[in-house]
Formats: C-alpha cells, structure tokens, sequence
C-alpha cells in the first residue's frame, strides 16, 4: 500500500471543487464530488432520532440501492430540524446539482453541517452550485478546495490517499473529512467523504464499510455528543479494471485493508483537532475476553470526561480510568488489570495486577505532559484487543461552544 496526493481526486474518474458561497460570512463552504461513471454506494449514518433532511435524503437513495454520480455539501448550516422547509432546500441542492451536471436528482447525495435549526440560504447555495460546476477538476488544488469547504471549526483540512495492485490492477481509495465538536462513538458531527475506483459488489462495498466503522469512527470522542447530521459516504465507480469482487477473498482484504487505513487516519485526525484540544489520547486495550468487551472499555475511558479533565490538568488519577471500565458493561475480573501511560517522555506503569504501583507522582505528570499519550490496559483475560482515540477536555473547548452562534 503506498500513500499518494489527491484525496477524493485521487481515483479515477473523481471531479470535485470547492468555493465561498455565503452560506458562511467567509471562507470556502460549498463542495461537491462527481464521477461521471455510475458508483456504487455505501454509508453509515448518525444514531441521533433526530436526523437532518440532508440524512433522510440519503438513507431514502441508499435504502433504494441506486448508484450515485456526485455528493454536494454545504458547511456553516446544518438544516437539521428545519422541518418541510429543510427537506424542500435539500431537494433544490440535490436537483440543481443534477441540473449543472446533467444527471439525476437521485443520483446525488446532499450533505450540511454547521448551526442546527437555522434555515439554509438556498438562493445562494444554488447560485454556488451553478458557480462550482464550471470549477471541478481532478486536480490536488481541487481536492484542497473540496476538503476546506466542509469544514466548521476544524482548524485544518483532513484528507488521505492510497494506492493498492489488485487483480493485477491498481486501485486508488481517497477520503476527506472534518469533525471537531459533537464528536462522540456511534458516528457524530462529522463528515466523511471516500472516493475509489475498486470494481467491487455493492452488498461487499456495503460490508467493507460497515466493518470498517467499527474500529475507526466508532472508536472516537471529543465530547460525548451524538450529532444530527453525520455520515460516511464510500463510492465505488470501478474505473480501476479489477475483475468484479463478489466474494470475500484476497481481493477484497486488500480492499478492505486499505478502507481501513484511511479510515482510521481520518477518524484521528478528527480527534486530534478537536474544538480545543490540548491532548490525543490512544486507550490500547489488550487481553480482554473478546473484541466486544475490548472496545466497550476503550471507548467508556476515552468518553468519561473525569478522565479527559485529569489528562488537561496533566494529573495521573489512574482511578478514573479503572471506573470508567468498571461502567463500561464489559466483562473483566479487575484483580487482572495492568495500567501503563506512555508517551515521547518515557513509560510508567500505574496498576499491575489490580493493585496500585507507588509511582514517581512528577515523572508521571511528565509522561502525560506531551500531547500525543497512550493509556495501555492489559487484561489478561483472553486476545480482544481494541483501540480507541480521544481528547482532553479544556478551558477553550467550553468557550468555542459557549459562544459557537455568535
């Protein structure tokens, strides 16, 4: 697997582009993705009962089986309980793509993230829509464009690209994505766009996909909140040549492999910008009963927020950590429990066999000084492993939110 330039503009037969429409004061915030070539599709939306129109729009196109030709996406309003009206605008974003494009308006998935409950300005998203199909190109300028437009707060773009030799062919995977608040395990405010030319079924497009979920975006937290609008949307358009995968074979895990990579890359990168962060924490849990009970305890210690707090304030309270797994409903005998911190300062081990360690108290706050931390736990109890990726909880995280609408 080697990683390449391009994001979505990496495969073939991708076109995409960004602009400013106004649909935020400045800054680009309008994107679209578009393959000629009819793709495949496979997506995973939020859990939030409430779900945005842009959401129910799509889950009605992916429930239906239809191939897709191009994604548009707004940022800076999520219409996300807007009501009639919100479902009225997505259709107008989904037929003026179509109309600018020439395909249908089934054929295009719509996207919005940004304030809930605020109507879209559709006059000037489809004015933007006009002004963006005469710019797409399959260009990396392109692709930056594209990946700068959807996002909110993030302070960066997020985009990845690789490449794979199946079937004697070479098959491209590129995504872009942003996140940064609302980001919670079980999808979240976040957004993910994959791209590949791979030829592939689309009940296999659909398991890679939804496999790959679960060790990537749905091992991740910034605050424990669920949002409206998120979606992973994977398009498969087979421009690569490979001979139709059908089975699960070696193929596939070469496909799948890769989704993962990219997955994983994005899903931290959303982490490690999140609305202020000050500390990516990687929980490692190793030795559990099964793979199950491995991701329930890295994902309850990676969302309690006593845990986050001590990593911001850079206190070794180890306690917190073994309480959050306690809640976590995963089956593990706690006299079997080894805890360890690492990070660029070195490694120390906290909790050996269920009892307490006397530690160096400054050489642990040291260790957990650096941004970048591992939390290590070793159970003992069977080969479930597991990865889970999160932040701290700080002081600026409150003020973004707090003052987030003005």
């Amino acid at each position: 697997m080697d990683i390449v330039k391009g994001g979505v503009t990496a495969a073939k037969g991708y076109l995409t582009g960004g602009v400013h429409c106004g649909a935020k004061r400045k800054n680009k915030d309008l994107a679209i993705v578009h393959t000629k070539t009819p793709a495949n599709m496979a997506a995973t939306f939020t859990t939030n009962i409430v779900k945005a129109a842009p959401v129910l729009w799509n889950k009605k196109i992916f429930d239906e089986g239809n191939t897709v030709k191009a994604i548009v996406v707004n940022s800076g309003n999520a219409n996300a309980c807007t009501g009639k009206i919100g479902m009225i605008h997505t259709n107008e974003m989904a037929t003026k793509t179509g109309e600018v494009l020439g395909i249908d308006e089934e054929e295009v998935l719509v996207a919005s993230t940004g304030v809930i409950g605020v109507k879209l300005p559709i006059d000037k998203i489809c004015n933007g829509i006009i002004d963006l199909s005469d710019k797409l190109g399959d260009t990396e300028q392109s692709a930056d464009d594209a990946a700068n437009a959807i996002r909110t707060t993030d302070t960066y773009s997020k985009q990845i690209a690789v490449t794979v030799m199946i079937d004697g062919k070479k098959v491209t995977i590129g995504g872009m994505a942003k996140g940064s608040g609302m980001i919670h395990p079980n999808m979240a405010t976040m957004l993910s766009f994959i791209t590949t030319d791979i030829n592939i079924s689309k009940t296999l497009l659909r398991k890679a996909l939804s496999d790959s979920i679960k060790d990537s975006y749905n091992m991740i937290s910034v605050d424990g909140d669920t949002s409206t609008n998120d979606m992973v949307i994977l398009l498969a358009n087979g421009e690569a040549g490979n001979k139709e995968i059908s089975q699960v074979n070696e193929s596939y895990k070469i496909f799948k492999e890769a989704l993962d990579y990219i997955n994983i890359y994005l899903a931290k990168l959303i982490v490690a910008d999140g609305e202020g962060v000050t500390k990516f924490i990687e929980v490692s849990v190793k030795g559990a009963k099964n793979k199950e009970d491995a991701r329930l305890l890295g994902k309850s210690v990676i969302t309690s927020n006593l845990v986050k707090t001590a990593f911001f304030g850079e206190d070794a309270n180890w306690g917190r950590i073994l309480c959050a797994m306690g809640y976590s409903s995963a089956e593990f005998d706690p006299s079997k429990v080894s805890l360890h911190y690492v990070s660029g300062k070195g490694k120390i081990t906290l909790v050996e066999n269920g009892l307490p360690i006397d530690f160096d108290e400054d050489y642990a706050s040291l260790i957990i000084s650096e941004r970048d931390i591992i939390v290590e736990i070793e159970l003992d109890e069977g080969d479930g492993e597991a990865k889970a990726w999160g932040c701290d909880l700080s002081y600026e995280y409150v003020k973004i939110n707090g003052e987030y609408r003005t």
